[in-house]
């Protein structure tokens, strides 16, 4: 039989198995065409099986399909509500600023016992509100009015990342102001790496330990420099490794005194103190001499050993100085030692003085395994410069990657270093090769040994 072309063919519709769509009797057609303009109904279970719940739909096509929905996973069930609990506590509180009342009463006016802290500056640990906090005493220059301070502390306090210690608020009384931070239980990288009360031990005796502590620092840096979203590039400044808190039992690094630079607006006007570890030079002030002349002198404050060449001719802190400061707290983290030490020669009858980063160019920068240095190679030196408590177990080519990246961190010109993200890549793919090393070279705890006799 010839069939037209133009000629729709039409064909039975088969059914298919799988298809749910119910057959329709005129009775209710009937009922459908006089109920298509009543709404959906939602219908609770019985009381014995309250996470169900049914939807009846009583649309035109025809049928009052019933579905049931499982309230079992809901947002409203019980774990859901504590997970929610447990992410609002860890969110930033809003900003404070504290009476200062209020702070003379945590602090017993001032003479309550002195928290040993990671800075010069005067601090006290104390009930404040009803929280755990470290209050720090620091000078400042400007003048600030609480309008002024609440609008920086709501932009500072914005912040929030697990690798910094948490800025609550904050209090300004004449020309101090007093910076309240959540106070983290731990101590810092400098007593971990070099305890006075004994010398030979440290916490830190892994290298996956240590490598955990400069990735934390890292990204810490690198969310202060990129992620804090604050108008003006934000500096950190206090860059040291007595200014890292290391917690247990993970070793994981926060870092300390976020936003103490963008709040204080100057420098304190003290005398080198701690060894020398805070340097300052003398107030800015102008001083008459001969006649249309006047003798100026600038400003600072910086940690010895940690400042960048740009910042000691300056004065002013920048995201490089942060990363010539990380650079140099890297090399103390794997070496062990102080940035700067004076050692007594006996012949000359003076001090001469040691640098950690001159002893880590000699490691990396002086030549193979040739016989220009020995016979000793690059391999040893770095044998002998890194630090002995880690007991000679470490990836080497790692570690020479380590120094490598501090010293790119440390190089004269600014704009020769990189910057703290590109920094923190870089540390996170060498943690990743540590990690990797460490499986390997894992003892195995599934056998035991025996010497007893049989």
């Amino acid at each position: 039989m010839a069939v037209d072309a133009a000629q729709p063919i039409s064909t039975p519709a088969r059914r298919s198995r799988y298809s749910t769509t119910p057959k329709i009797s005129s009775t209710q057609q009937a009922q459908s065409s006089t109920s298509s303009t009543q709404p959906a109904v939602f219908k609770s279970g019985p009381s014995n099986s309250s996470n169900r719940v049914s939807y009846t739909s009583n649309s035109g096509s025809g049928s009052g399909s019933e579905y049931h929905l499982d309230t079992s996973v809901a947002t409203t069930s019980v774990s859901s509500q504590a997970s929610l609990t447990s992410f609002r506590a860890s969110l930033p509180d809003n900003p404070q600023v504290y009476d200062f009342s209020d702070i003379r009463a945590a602090t017993n006016n001032f003479l309550a016992k002195r928290y040993s802290s990671t800075s010069s500056s005067q601090s006290w640990r104390c009930t404040l509100h009803g929280k755990d906090v470290i209050i720090f005493q620091r000078r400042i220059q400007k003048s600030m009015e609480k309008a002024e301070l609440r609008a920086k502390l709501s932009v500072i306090c914005r912040s929030h990342y697990k690798s910094i210690i948490k800025l609550l608020g904050a209090s300004i009384s004449g020309d101090h102001i007093y910076l309240v931070y959540d106070f983290v239980v731990g101590s810092n990288l400098s007593l971990c790496l070099r305890n006075p009360r004994n010398p030979s031990y440290t916490v830190l005796s892994t290298w996956m330990s240590r490598i955990q502590i400069a990735t934390d620092v890292a990204h810490g840096l690198d969310y202060i420099h990129n992620t804090t979203g604050l108008e003006i590039d934000p500096v950190h400044k206090y860059v040291k490794s007595s200014g890292i808190i290391v917690t247990e039992p993970s070793f994981n690094a926060k870092i300390c005194h976020f936003g103490a630079a963008e709040l204080c607006s100057g420098s304190e006007s003290k005398a080198v103190t701690n060894g020398g570890e805070i340097y300052e030079e003398a107030p800015a002030v102008s001083t008459p001499g001969r006649k249309g002349s006047t003798t100026r002198t600038r400003e600072f404050e910086g940690v010895r050993g940690y400042i960048s060449p740009e910042f000691q001719l300056t004065g002013v802190a920048t995201q490089k100085s942060d990363v010539y400061a990380f650079g140099v707290v890297l090399l103390e983290l794997f070496s062990g030692e102080e940035p700067v030490k004076f050692k007594y020669d006996k012949t000359a009858g003076n001090y001469s003085k040691i640098s950690l980063i001159d002893t880590a160019r000699e490691v990396v920068e002086c030549g193979g395994d040739g016989e220009e240095d020995g016979g000793v190679g690059v391999e040893r030196r770095l044998r002998n410069w890194a630090d002995r408590r880690l007991s000679d177990s470490f990836p080497v080519e790692v570690a020479q990657k380590v120094i490598r990246l501090a010293l790119d961190c440390l190089h004269v010109e600014p704009d020769d270093r990189p910057d703290m993200r590109r920094v923190a890549g870089k540390i996170s793919k060498l943690y990743l090769e540590s990690k990797f090393w460490s499986d390997r070279v894992k003892m195995p705890t599934e056998i035991s040994v025996s010497l007893a006799p049989r």
